[in-house]
């Protein structure tokens, strides 16, 4: 059992704003235990092939994404680990930005 399943509202992120974050709809990353996920902030949005681990009993997930970036295709990759009561990482998007971000979980 791995602490990151579930969802999770994107609460900061580095790079945008929270007006931007939940554009469309409030951002988020869901986690399942089938190694898959989804994820939405601002109006980019991707299902997830993640992969869970233990790092010195810390929860952790790396995961690689494809979906839409403003309606375009778009891919990356990401990771985060729990800190606390918060999950705390970093996403990115192939060709394009990378941000920081932290999610509570709901």
């Amino acid at each position: 059992m791995n602490n990151i399943y579930g969802y999770w509202r994107i609460v900061e992120m580095e790079v945008w704003d929270q007006d931007f974050v939940d554009a469309e709809v409030e951002g988020y990353f869901e986690f399942t235990p089938d190694n898959m996920g989804r994820f939405q902030f601002g109006y980019v949005e991707g299902f997830m092939d993640c992969r869970y681990k233990k790092v010195h009993k810390t929860d952790k997930v790396e995961f690689s994404w494809n979906g839409n970036d403003e309606m375009s295709p778009a891919s990356g990759r990401g990771e985060a680990v729990i800190e606390g009561n918060e999950l705390v990482g970093r996403i990115y998007i192939h060709n394009g930005d990378d941000s920081e971000f932290t999610a509570v979980r709901l």
